[in-house]
């Protein structure tokens, strides 16, 4: 048993050298993780390993976020009111009134055209506006079942002087002045202006035309062609002509949407220039 007692007394000193060395270990680690092991300064990580990477900045610039596509539409984008003349009797935005005579006086166009459509008289139209209102009459019979005719479209010089001395001859110059231009200020002697009526025939070259089928799509609809109604009832001393619900003036789509957006009803309104009931 004495035996026995002795190695375990030798036993035991072992197990507790290997305890303390064993704890010895554990506070060396905890030193070096502290930065006091000897060797390490203050505040200094013994082992370089052990320490957190910091972020440092980017050498690169950021990529540039996408600027989103604005698509612009007519009120944003604007108009170019200088974008045709308004002077030129050849340019669809010609403006001709009794304050403003075509130059020169006896201008003619040089592309008239005969659409084919139904006539009253068959007067010819610039090319532009006969493929314009083909496009409009099919669309009044497509979309409403309506039929129209065209009344008048151009007239020269001198068949306009004609129409002028009998409105005069018939009606004293007074009352012509005021439903019939004179000869170099009429609309209809640049081929722009189409006088139209219904099929079958009703209130024709009068006032109550508004008031029928054909004349009500054609105040709603005749924008979407590039037509104006030139003289509307409430604008008589703008225009210095009373109203003539039958009578559209060709201004090509760019411009007649343009119109319609905001609501202005007259040449002379949008471009700023003299109108008027007198002439000039």
């Amino acid at each position: 048993m004495v035996a026995g007692e002795v190695r375990s007394g030798a036993g035991g000193r072992a197990a507790r050298r290997r305890g303390a060395a064993a704890l010895g270990a554990v506070l060396l680690a905890v030193l070096v993780l502290t930065g006091c092991a000897p060797g390490a300064g203050p505040g200094k990580a013994a082992a370089e390993p052990h320490r957190r990477p910091t972020s440092r900045p980017s050498t690169h610039a950021p990529s540039p976020r996408p600027t989103p596509t604005v698509v612009p539409t007519a009120t944003a984008a604007g108009f170019d009111k200088a974008a045709l003349s308004i002077d030129d009797p050849a340019s669809t935005w010609v403006v001709v009134n009794k304050a403003r005579a075509l130059h020169p006086l006896d201008y003619a166009p040089a592309d008239l055209d005969y659409p084919d459509v139904t006539y009253v008289n068959r007067q010819p139209m610039r090319h532009e506006v006969a493929d314009a209102l083909v496009r409009m009459f099919h669309a009044g019979d497509e979309e409403a079942g309506l039929h129209f005719s065209v009344q008048s479209a151009y007239r020269s010089f001198d068949s306009q002087t004609r129409v002028y001395d009998d409105d005069v001859h018939r009606n004293g110059q007074a009352y012509a002045d005021t439903d019939t231009a004179r000869p170099g200020h009429s609309e209809h002697q640049t081929g722009l202006a189409v006088d139209i009526s219904a099929v079958p025939a009703q209130c024709s070259l009068a006032a109550c035309f508004a008031d029928t089928a054909q004349g009500k799509w054609l105040a709603a609809n005749a924008w979407r062609f590039g037509f104006l109604l030139r003289y509307p009832a409430d604008k008589e001393a703008v225009t210095g002509f009373t109203f003539e619900p039958w009578h559209y003036r060709y201004v090509g789509a760019p411009l007649a949407a343009r119109l319609h957006a905001t609501g202005v009803t007259t040449l002379e309104e949008f471009f700023g220039v003299p109108g008027g009931t007198a002439y000039h």
